[in-house]
């Protein structure tokens, strides 16, 4: 049977936003025709959009259409905003972008603002303003912690908290604390130097300096939390897949009055002993799951590979990851 290629066009009426959505060399249609596989031709301020599969051509019209009409509204266009916005397109039709690209959690710089680059993180924004206690639960590189940080320094800022508080158990994956050099607090620092980053990453170092100094901000390893009641805190628990039931339970019982608790990890990076007759580790993360999963006010937001914000190799290698994990079980 013989494929019917259907063509449409779209008319822009500013030559310079026109060039702006094309890219420089038509770079950002070259991403564009990749990810959905839509032919497009440019002639001045028009461009026609050509496919046999009418789907991906409604979502490619829809897609230019929206990203002129941020160029036009004053929003920068990036090469990977559009790979995420045509991905959320495709499983959001209706989704407004000006409307979501604009739910900025924090401002960095007048240059730079951090906001949901895909509908989990749309969600997990709004769980996070919604919910005193929430987890999000998925791979590497969906902005779990960082996005959690943003939101951490936004309350603070906006003097909804008075403190933010991020910690980590520190699991010995593949080397022991007791042989590495310095004290305790270079023995742990490895294991919170990704908090440290998340915090460079939003704030100057002297400011950052300053608030762990004054301890406006701090990071400490999960058991120096025990015995504590955290109130007016912003608290994130960062690799959470690494404490064991009883560690879990004690984080969550530290929270005071006026505090927010959010928990992130991958279950499937687990780094804790083995042990039972199954020969799996308890991981409290897991178990929180079920435990929690119906109490009013704990939000559980789950992530997967589409949601990967870092380099696009990312997300390949984790859903290579997952293919394989799956294949594995199904020969168990």
């Amino acid at each position: 049977m013989t494929k019917t290629f259907v063509t449409k066009t779209l008319d822009f009426d500013d030559i310079h936003l026109a060039n702006a959505l094309f890219g420089p060399q038509n770079k950002h249609l070259s991403v564009i025709t990749k990810a959905s596989g839509v032919q497009l031709d440019t002639k001045g301020t028009s461009l026609s959009a050509s496919s046999s599969d009418p789907d991906a051509l409604h979502t490619v019209l829809n897609l230019l259409t929206q990203l002129y009409g941020l160029l036009k509204a004053g929003n920068p266009l990036y090469a990977k905003d559009i790979t995420y916005a045509y991905g959320m397109l495709q499983r959001e039709p209706n989704l407004n972008l000006q409307k979501l690209f604009k739910d900025s959690v924090f401002v960095v710089s007048p240059k730079k603002t951090i906001a949901p680059k895909t509908l989990s993180q749309r969600d997990y924004l709004t769980a996070l303003r919604e919910n005193e206690m929430v987890f999000s639960i998925g791979p590497a590189g969906t902005g779990k912690t960082y996005l959690a940080v943003a939101m951490a320094l936004s309350m603070l800022l906006t003097k909804q908290v008075k403190k933010i508080i991020l910690t980590r158990p520190a699991v010995e994956a593949g080397e022991k604390l007791g042989f590495l050099p310095g004290d305790l607090v270079e023995k742990v620092d490895p294991y919170l130097r990704p908090l440290y980053d998340a915090l460079h990453d939003m704030l100057d170092l002297e400011k950052v300096t300053h608030m762990i100094e004054t301890g406006v901000i701090e990071i400490a390893p999960l058991a120096f939390m025990r015995g504590r009641t955290l109130n007016n805190a912003f608290v994130i628990l960062d690799e959470a897949q690494n404490t064991t039931p009883e560690q879990m339970k004690m984080f969550l019982t530290r929270m005071g009055y006026g505090s927010r608790m959010v928990v992130t990890g991958d279950v499937t990076q687990i780094d804790l002993p083995v042990c039972g007759e199954f020969r799996t580790p308890r991981s409290g993360l897991i178990e929180a799951q079920r435990v929690l999963a119906n109490i009013k006010g704990i939000r559980f937001i789950h992530f997967h590979h589409e949601d990967v914000v870092r380099h696009p190799l990312v997300a390949k290698v984790v859903n290579a990851y997952e293919r394989y994990s799956t294949e594995l079980t199904k020969k168990d």
